[in-house]
């Protein structure tokens, strides 16, 4: 049972160090993460017709 509440005091101590991102940091980076996301699955789908294309003219 000490060992835990030694675990749980340490893990608190550890979170209080911890900098934490600003709001506008944090949506910064979503937008970041979305605008990628939209732009691979762009690539990836242009990909797709082709490759779908190129299989259907050689079938």
């Amino acid at each position: 049972m000490d060992k835990t509440v030694q675990f749980i005091k340490e893990s608190y101590a550890e979170l209080r160090k911890v900098i934490w991102p600003s709001r506008e940091d944090v949506i910064s980076s979503v937008k970041v993460v979305i605008v990628s996301t939209v732009i691979i699955a762009s690539v990836l789908g242009v990909v797709d017709v082709l490759l779908l294309l190129g299989v259907q003219a050689i079938f």
